[in-house]
């Protein structure tokens, strides 16, 4: 399954616009999130996100609210893997920067692996991130949106030391969760995943 327009469109018939309400919209989002994962099961297997150009996150984090100055009781992001292409990276110092704007989560820009007691990964979740900056280059007003939620947006407040960006230049972004998320399958972090079994 192709070509789902994310800019507030939805080409899967499932026309979500304006903020989540009731039940039958949450079941439509739950059945968006499982075509989703669906179309990225192939994934389940690491070696499968190499061999198609995704990269660990060069940090080698399992990311945590916590470690980043942020309520623990949030909950993690876990590891990133990175397809440096679609998120067209032009920088990785001093803060990762890029001129991507992609938006299709059938193919998305990131994926997101829970380390296990055995050293496997599992694909928890996957994201898309564009940056600012590009984002309004290529003529876009407002925030990218996802069934009618406008992405989160990401930068560092420079009168503080939370690293709320997580070494990115200012970007927006959307989380999905295949586990139960008690914070909402769409926010950020997930207290369902953890880093306890990450080598680092």
């Amino acid at each position: 399954m192709r070509g789902i327009v994310w800019g507030g469109v939805i080409s899967t018939g499932l026309a979500l616009a304006g903020p989540l309400a009731g039940n039958a919209q949450a079941d439509e989002v739950t059945e968006l999130i499982e075509s989703i994962r669906v179309a990225v099961e192939r994934f389940e297997d690491v070696n499968v996100a190499l061999a198609e150009g995704y990269i660990p996150d060069p940090s080698g984090e399992c990311v945590m609210a916590g470690a980043h100055g942020l309520p623990a009781e949030l909950g993690g992001m876990g590891i990133h893997y990175l397809h440096p292409g679609l998120l067209g990276i032009t920088a990785t110092e001093p803060r990762v920067d890029g001129t991507g704007t992609h938006t299709d989560f059938l193919e998305p820009a990131i994926l997101l692996y829970e380390p296990r007691e055995d050293d496997s990964l599992v694909l928890v979740g996957v994201e898309n991130l564009v940056f600012q900056k590009a984002w309004e280059e290529a003529g876009h007003t407002e925030p990218p949106r996802f069934a009618g939620r406008s992405w989160d947006y990401m930068a560092d407040d420079p009168d503080t030391t939370l690293d709320e960006a997580h070494g990115f230049e200012p970007h927006y972004d959307q989380h999905i969760w295949f586990l139960d998320n008690s914070n909402g399958r769409l926010e950020p972090f997930n207290p369902a995943v953890i880093c306890a079994h990450h080598p680092h």
